[in-house]
């Protein structure tokens, strides 16, 4: 049993290293604008000027929200915020957390501190739930950390 076990470990990181070589090189910027649904955020980030932090080191956590969950924000609000780099920051890195956090690590009612100071709330009844948006897809590994995609733009308390 325990030789059984080694084996599948073994064949399980040998696997996983080939997906990083094949897959995982790219930064979280990188996977994000290859997606294709993350144009707002990209934009986002460039204009608060975080992009350099996120193509770094890392490893970091991005609760991503979709452009349809910018879009879903009151009229306005994204011209506004990109107008103002610092507040766009202040919720930009509320939807971040350092190190890589996979949904397997995560526990219902678990507080997460993120990288603007913040705190939130994941939830994992009945799917996973950050502060008050639902992710949609989670655990997409890249070279530097993992995106959760979410539904909703989160902010931080005023």
């Amino acid at each position: 049993m325990l030789r059984r076990t080694f084996i599948a470990v073994t064949a399980a990181t040998a696997i996983g290293a080939a997906a990083f070589a094949a897959g995982h090189s790219k930064d979280i910027v990188d996977t994000a604008i290859e997606a294709g649904s993350f144009t707002t955020l990209i934009a986002a980030v460039q204009a608060a000027g975080l992009e350099e932090t996120l193509r770094g080191e890392g490893p970091f956590t991005v609760f991503a929200p979709t452009d349809e969950a910018f879009a879903a924000l009151p009229e306005g609000m994204v011209e506004g915020l990109l107008a103002d780099p610092e507040a766009l920051a202040a919720i930009l890195t509320y939807h971040v957390v350092a190190g890589k956090v996979m949904s397997s690590d995560l526990s219902d009612g678990m507080m997460a501190a993120t990288v603007n100071g913040g705190e939130i709330t994941i939830m994992t009844t009945g799917g996973v739930m950050v502060n008050d948006a639902n992710v949609v897809t989670a655990d997409i590994e890249t070279g530097n950390g993992v995106i959760h995609v979410i539904d909703k733009v989160i902010l931080p308390p005023m």
